[in-house]
């Protein structure tokens, strides 16, 4: 059997950690966007010991949080996986790409094994948690589009409130990877991003829209201490040109405005992708 499933990718512009022993409670506030470019998986089962093969982009991968979430699906079925992911965009950049493999992978084999959507969620938050690669980014991307979550964790627990908003987006990478976990598991940036975080959450919740998400989250940027060097001076060449912020947790910004000319600025420092806000969410697209 074989099923193909696409999940957006998704970006943070500001967050709070919270955190529960429930793990389905755990998660963060905050506001971001659910974006067109994100992870294509197709997934084939069939009888056997269980055992869990991925590619990403062409590539054999360890891939331990979709293996995780995987297991979790098939754990005593008797089944072999196999599965051949496209990412879209790249990885450690904070464009939701670990969340959208695994949450596409994890829906695709849902399907086949007849398990409720809820159930492919589950799998997907919990082994982002549980490796530290995210905290929201499966929450929001269940809801699609422009979200801001109210209250952490996986819906039903946690609350997630879609924000009436269009705009053609451009993504620039400046800089290198940042590895989410390493600052998840920092005592000292934590506080600081709970401190912060939470005021950008209490201030967003007053007027939620698409102008005030670009212009908190940049707030956020700046007084946490997260952005970077390369983000800053990406920022100041495309001042002017439109509303613009660093996308968490990446060498990487978001904005939107003059296109064309942002595009053309942020050239100068890597890579760029134009992009479109993703109202669909996670879909299973063919099935044999």
């Amino acid at each position: 059997m074989k099923a193909t499933a696409f999940c957006p990718g998704h970006i943070t512009g500001f967050f709070q950690i919270c955190e529960h022993e429930e793990i389905l409670r755990t998660g963060s506030r905050g506001a971001g966007l659910c974006i067109s470019h994100g992870a294509l998986s197709t997934v084939k089962i069939e009888k056997g010991s269980g055992r869990i093969e991925i590619k990403i982009n062409g590539e054999r991968s360890d891939a331990p949080v979709t293996k995780q979430a995987l297991a979790k699906l098939i754990y005593d079925r008797g089944f072999d996986v196999s599965v051949e992911t496209t990412l879209d965009l790249p990885i450690g950049q904070g464009f939701g790409m670990s969340a959208a493999g695994t949450l596409a992978a994890s829906l695709a084999i849902a399907n086949l094994l007849d398990l409720p959507f809820q159930r492919a969620l589950e799998v997907a938050h919990e082994a982002e948690i549980i490796h530290r690669t995210g905290l929201g980014d499966v929450s929001a991307l269940s809801r699609g589009g422009v979200t801001f979550r109210k209250v952490e964790g996986l819906p039903p627990y946690g609350i997630v409130d879609r924000v009436s908003a269009d705009a053609e987006i451009i993504l620039g990478v400046v800089g290198p990877p940042i590895l989410t976990s390493s600052v998840l598991r920092d005592v000292e940036i934590r506080e600081r991003i709970n401190a912060i975080g939470k005021e950008c959450v209490e201030n967003f919740s007053k007027s939620p829209s698409l102008a005030n998400l670009f212009r908190i989250s940049r707030e956020f940027a700046s007084r946490s201490g997260i952005m970077t060097d390369y983000v800053r001076m990406a920022l100041d060449a495309i001042d002017g040109l439109g509303p613009a912020s660093m996308v968490m947790l990446g060498n990487s910004i978001f904005a939107s405005g003059d296109v064309d000319e942002i595009e053309k600025a942020l050239n100068k420092f890597g890579k760029t992708y134009r992009v479109k806000i993703d109202w669909i969410g996670p879909r299973v697209i063919a099935e044999e």
